[in-house]
């Protein structure tokens, strides 16, 4: 965006800007990185599936053409408006063109960050980053309401629940690509001995902040947006990982405007009186939306929370 036009309510991203910051969404989002996909913008989209079970058929001279066995369903994806405002001296107001572009250039970044994170919170546990708390518009269809099939976090043998993940999905015809992983999961692959009383390391890439790209031949990113939920209620369940095929079975877009304003006036973020401060806010918003196709090519591996000591 040009630098001039900052001081303009409503100034949009310009499409190369937009472009950018989802180039940055990628490198920060599991969801964005496991896909491998290259976004669409969209003002709603309808996935159609066609399933088509059971097998070709030979026909004989003078027989009749068997039916075969297939599902159609329609699974759609609609946005969801995302906000990241941050108050700065009202002084930016003031600056030169030139001396405004690297607040501009750190608030683009700080935004691309944001959005990355709220990707994986809203579609992988339906939370509203911000609040920490169930949100309407996606609590039904994150990955923790959608994908029921499960296996149970074992710490000592975590590269057994990848491996029973990846059977779990291949009985079903799936194809898993990929893998979510909290930092408690790495942890736990980082700890696993290759023997009994051994001390060498089965999985050394994993230790300390190890993130080594791929597992079991699946592409992995450890991504702390997995653990976001580490404080639910005692009995509840904690997502530790997730095993899928991320390349196919999920859609994710955004739309091709983000609207930038600059606000002079009132309490728009309830940190007091902007021209009593003698700040601004500087808002940016964008629509994004994320929906999983087929929930059987994934599966949670989840750990129960404790009840309090």
């Amino acid at each position: 965006m040009a630098s001039s036009n900052i001081t303009k309510s409503g100034t949009l991203f310009s499409e190369k800007q937009v472009g950018e910051v989802f180039n940055k969404v990628a490198g920060h989002s599991a969801i964005a990185k496991l896909s491998g996909q290259t976004p669409i913008p969209f003002a709603g989209i309808e996935n159609y599936i066609f399933s088509m079970d059971g097998e070709a058929s030979i026909v004989g001279e003078g027989e009749n053409k068997p039916a075969g066995p297939a599902e159609f369903k329609k699974v759609s994806v609609k946005p969801v408006k995302v906000v990241y405002q941050h108050r700065l001296t009202d002084e930016f107001c003031y600056m030169s063109d030139e001396a405004k572009l690297p607040y501009l250039a750190q608030f683009q970044d700080g935004f691309a960050k944001k959005i990355a994170r709220a990707i994986d919170i809203m579609y992988f546990h339906g939370l509203n980053p911000a609040t920490k708390e169930a949100a309407t518009a996606v609590k039904d269809i994150a990955f923790n309401a959608k994908v029921s099939q499960e296996q149970t976090f074992d710490a000592a043998n975590a590269d057994d629940n990848v491996n029973d993940a990846v059977n779990t999905i291949v009985a079903k015809d799936g194809t898993p690509t990929g893998i979510a992983m909290a930092p408690k999961f790495r942890t736990a692959l980082g700890a696993i001995k290759e023997k009994t009383g051994s001390k060498v390391p089965m999985y050394p890439e994993f230790r300390g902040v190890g993130n080594p790209g791929t597992f079991m031949g699946l592409t992995c990113d450890i991504n702390n947006s997995l653990a976001y939920n580490d404080k639910t209620a005692a009995g509840s369940k904690n997502t530790v990982a997730i095993v899928g095929d991320f390349q196919n079975a999920l859609k994710w877009g955004y739309t091709k405007n983000i609207a930038m304003e600059k606000i002079e006036y009132g309490d728009p973020d309830g940190q007091g009186d902007l021209k009593r401060t003698n700040q601004i806010v500087l808002r940016a918003e964008a629509y994004i939306g994320c929906g999983i196709i087929d929930p059987e090519s994934f599966v949670r591996i989840v750990e129960t929370v404790p009840a309090a000591a």
